[in-house]
């Protein structure tokens, strides 16, 4: 139960981290620019903490996560649309997971070179209650610079400073899998 609980942590920081490249859909975000960005997330009317990680990036690494997150994506959301604004982008979404109906609302102002800032609002049939849950989360990214020397592109540095490399997905989805 406990390695399923930090698993599904750990996969939930991760869908955060790879938000920007997860919502391509008719309409593409923009590739992140390659180097070290730092993503602080703030997150209200949930259990879940405010937390800051480091993602490592390159031309490729995000392409990559949204290759990998992209057929999941497919099989729990019935809506994921993408509209280009005057500002950056729209986001608004659908999607059902363990039976429980989660529809999201974001929007992703800034750029994918320099920073970005990516506020989203949801509502969730169901929450730890029971009851429906409201949530807003702030995603504000921005460029450090080039990656640390003992980086490589994909490693996400997270709270307390655990590390991994996004391209390990298959191993830890294996993590995930219901116990039989």
């Amino acid at each position: 139960m406990t390695r399923h609980l930090l698993a599904s942590s750990v996969l939930g920081c991760l869908v955060l981290a790879a938000w920007p490249c997860l919502t391509a859909g008719a309409q593409e975000l923009p590739v992140r620019r390659a180097g070290l960005w730092e993503m602080k997330i703030v997150k209200t009317g949930s259990s879940v903490p405010d937390m800051a990680m480091q993602h490592c990036t390159d031309a490729t690494t995000d392409k990559d996560m949204a290759n990998s997150f992209s057929p999941m994506v497919k099989q729990v959301c019935s809506k994921q649309d993408i509209q280009k604004t005057a500002t950056g982008y729209v986001t608004d979404s659908v999607c059902s997971v363990a039976g429980i109906s989660v529809t999201s609302h974001a929007d992703i102002v800034g750029d994918f070179n320099s920073a970005y800032t990516v506020s989203s609002t949801s509502h969730s049939d169901k929450g730890p209650s029971g009851k429906p849950l409201d949530t807003t989360t702030k995603i504000e990214a921005k460029w450090l610079g080039a990656c640390k020397p003992d980086q490589k592109a994909g490693d996400i540095i997270m709270p307390g400073g655990f590390k991994m490399n996004i391209k390990d997905m298959e191993k830890l989805k294996g993590l995930i899998q219901p116990a039989k």
